[in-house]
């Protein structure tokens, strides 16, 4: 209706008070809580996991045990506060399926009494677990990189895509430290050092977070040290090891990162499950360290409280437990934060300030988010959505191509003659999902829906590899399956071998979920022999006589010491992404000079277990015992095709092995090295600084890594690197379990890798033994600066 003249336009409704951007969000939220019911409060405390499945033989173990889908159109009038996986349940066009997101979201903020819509959160592991994303490295590639910004980079463009979906909440990164590689999702962690992991784990909240999308740290705390390496077993870590290893990457993405979101992890610590731990999860989490974001559950976690943990009689019991830890949200769906905790409330067995505490934080979050704002719109984009465009593209193959280590190349037979009589053999050569972790969509839904096309380019690395040398004669043959035992196809695969001038051999590991694959969430494993028949495999075609090269796809290290000195060559990418069959084939080609370092240890023999390279000195090899656990190829390790020379700056740190002038423990000093490309080809080097304390209060490992820097060398070029050594860098937890800083020796050690040291700087820390409280520093920043 078109006004008459003179006539005023009617004025919009002013916002109410928690809709006005203009007021404190804390008292927007307080204005809004103050008008809900208990069943609106409750309603902001757990997520719906539409479409999902609780029967099938895709679903994951325990899963069945979730009730049957709610009543969408009854619940959603109390409020909602989150919305499960609306991309990675099912394959969906992208723009349709934000489209469908956009009209739930409408139908949230309708129904209810106040217009507040959900968060919904995905997966984004290795990027967006959606149908058509780009499928990026897994979290152990960009271990292997050494590469902060560029991981930052990448997680700024995943939280670009979320963003374009209309996702708020990315459940990522996974923080836990590598501590028994036998573990199935070793895949999904960065590493076994807790400074890399930390550091790497910060870059990518940082890029997530510049996206406006909740990066959520998991899972918090000790999930990787399961006994046995078994999936949710209970945790024997002491505080120690807690402390000064599980809990370091937590710390550094929180203050450092600022991620805004915590997921409890499933696993137990003496007894104690996280779910239901309040001095973890509340005293240490918020009032310790400050954070004031939300922490989530882990899919099902408040309900294993009861059926896994009991240590609950029932869902009000689980509710009131979780509640009282500090978890805010109940995920993925309804099942103790519901009908059953209200009631509690009602009968004075909950107190209604544990309900009240989990709504304001959720709240506060979305209004964060401007979920509460008048006006909120989700917006959905108009035209098609491109989740895999060139650009996507080009950033995963910058992290597949520096991701990939060479692990040996003794004779120098890489890279391979442009024209040479190639055998490729293996199970991993000419699959696409050779590339892929369990939490790549591909892997992790598509394998339910083998109708459905992989919705992205995934070249294999015999394509890759016949593309990259087309002058080559390339033959194929399998050999063998990952797991399958038959060894029928040996025979085949040695015949190609021996008519070939070099046979590319390509094995390792098929991801998947719950034991349908060899690496990935709950394929854990006894020993690390190589899966199946491939270890004979191998056997067979070393035995030829033929020069053979390695190349490893997993999502684990394999132990190789049976065949060391045997091999021509040996190649090793952890899952590489989409890209990842190019970048293995230009290393093999020589298009692409390796740089990738091991983020973790490559042990000699498959038992022995568990091992990383942070072990005090009654862990390391001795005479008192016949079974050595030294790596075959140590944490830090990587060859290039180039060579490097490293020089000490004695006029700024002494030198090798020099005494330089003694810091307090409360000081620090610059120290320096210069390295210089004296190859004939451009190449990166990762300069490792470790550090060894000869002598402490308690054990300490005998090196452990504190700085590293990544430096891009041109043919002759040399650059120096300067870290900035604090002496909070030599903290840890002492015998009354406070982390301190001890006077006495230390030596900082320039290394290749965490058994390869270049130079040895001495320093004396003096003054009093100091406590390092949680303003202490946590890295070593370097600065980097050209030489003539």
């Amino acid at each position: 209706m078109t006004p008459r003249s003179g006539s005023r336009p009617c004025p919009r409704p002013r916002p109410r008070p928690w809709q006005d951007p203009a007021r404190p969000a804390a008292a927007r939220v307080e204005d809004l809580l103050s008008r809900m019911t208990l069943e609106e409060r409750t309603a902001q405390l757990y997520g719906v996991w539409v479409g999902a499945s609780a029967d099938g033989a895709g679903v994951a173990p325990l899963q069945q045990h979730m009730d049957a889908g709610p009543d969408w159109e009854a619940l959603i009038t109390r409020g909602l506060g989150q919305l499960t996986r609306s991309f990675g349940t099912a394959p969906v066009e992208p723009a349709a399926g934000a489209r469908a997101l956009a009209r739930a979201q409408r139908a949230i903020a309708g129904a209810g009494r106040f217009g507040v819509p959900a968060v919904a959160h995905e997966e984004c592991l290795a990027g967006v677990t959606a149908w058509g994303a780009t499928a990026y490295p897994v979290p152990l590639a960009w271990g292997a990189a050494f590469d902060p910004p560029l991981v930052a980079e990448m997680a700024a463009r995943i939280g670009r895509d979320l963003r374009s979906l209309g996702v708020h909440q990315g459940l990522a990164p996974v923080l836990d430290v590598v501590r028994d590689p036998r573990w199935g999702r070793v895949e999904e962690t960065i590493g076994e050092d807790p400074y890399l992991v930390a550091t790497l784990g910060t870059a990518y909240v940082r890029g997530l977070e510049s996206a406006g999308v909740v990066a959520t740290l998991k899972h918090f705390a000790g999930y990787a040290s399961s006994t046995g390496a078994r999936n949710l077993a209970p945790v024997r870590a002491g505080g120690r090891e807690f402390a000064d290893v599980t809990l370091v990457p937590f710390e550094m993405a929180l203050r450092e990162g600022g991620a805004r979101s915590v997921m409890a992890a499933y696993t137990e610590t003496d007894g104690v499950p996280s779910s239901a731990d309040p001095a973890l999860l509340t005293g240490l989490l918020r009032e310790r360290w400050g954070f004031t974001g939300t922490v989530v559950a882990d899919y099902f976690g408040v309900d294993f409280l009861q059926t896994l943990h009991k240590v609950s009689g029932g869902p009000a019991e689980s509710a009131h437990l979780a509640l009282a830890a500090g978890i805010d949200v109940e995920l993925p769906t309804v099942k103790c934060y519901g009908d059953e905790l209200a009631a509690a409330v009602r009968a004075g067995t909950v107190p209604q300030e544990l309900v009240d505490r989990a709504a304001r934080r959720v709240l506060l979050q979305k209004c964060e988010l401007g979920l509460l704002d008048a006006g909120w719109d989700p917006g959905p984009p108009a035209g098609p959505v491109d989740l895999d465009p060139p650009e996507n593209r080009a950033v995963a193959r910058r992290l597949a191509e520096e991701s990939v280590v060479l692990l040996d190349n003794p004779g120098g037979l890489l890279p391979l003659p442009p024209a040479a009589r190639i055998a490729v053999v293996g199970p991993r050569a000419d699959d696409a999902l050779a590339m892929l972790g369990c939490y790549s969509f591909p892997s992790h839904v598509g394998a339910q829906h083998p109708e459905v096309p992989l919705g992205i380019a995934i070249p294999t690395l015999l394509e890759a590899l016949r593309g990259e040398l087309p002058d080559a004669r390339v033959t194929f043959t399998e050999g063998c399956g990952v797991a399958d035992p038959d060894t029928a196809g040996f025979a085949a695969a040695v015949a190609r071998a021996a008519e070939a001038e070099v046979c590319v051999a390509v094995l390792g590991d098929r991801s998947g979920l719950f034991g349908r694959g060899t690496s990935g969430e709950g394929c854990d494993v006894a020993d690390l022999a190589l899966p199946g028949p491939q270890g004979e495999l191998l056997d067979a075609l070393v035995a030829t006589g033929v020069p053979v090269v390695l190349v490893l796809l997993t999502g684990r290290p394999y132990a190789l010491g049976r065949w060391a000195g045997r091999l021509g060559a040996v190649v090793q990418a952890f899952f590489p992404g989409e890209e990842g069959g190019p970048a293995v084939a230009g290393v093999l080609s020589g298009r692409v000079n390796p740089s990738g370092r091991l983020p973790v240890s490559v042990p000699r023999g498959p038992g022995g277990q568990p091992w990383t390279y942070l072990q005090p000195p009654l862990g390391l090899a001795d005479e008192v015992s016949s079974l050595d656990p030294t790596p075959l190829y140590p944490f830090g390790h990587g060859r290039s095709y180039t060579t490097f020379a490293w020089t000490a700056d004695r006029d700024r740190d002494g030198g090798d092995g020099d005494e330089v002038a003694a810091i307090g423990t409360d000081g620090g000093c610059d120290l320096s090295v210069t390295v210089r490309n004296t190859g004939g080809r451009a190449g990166a080097e990762v300069v490792q600084l470790y550090l060894h304390d000869p002598v402490a209060s308690v054990t300490r490992p005998d090196v452990r890594l504190i700085g590293y820097q990544r430096l891009e060398l041109a043919p002759g070029e040399a650059r120096r690197v300067t870290f900035g050594f604090h002496a909070d860098l030599a903290a840890f937890t002492g015998r009354t379990g406070r982390r301190i800083v001890e006077p006495g020796a230390l030596e900082l050690r320039w290394a290749a890798s965490s058994a390869d040291v270049r130079h040895t700087v001495r320093l004396t820390l003096t003054g009093p033994v100091r406590e390092a409280g949680p303003d202490r520093r946590l890295r070593c920043e370097a600065r980097v600066t050209a030489v003539e």
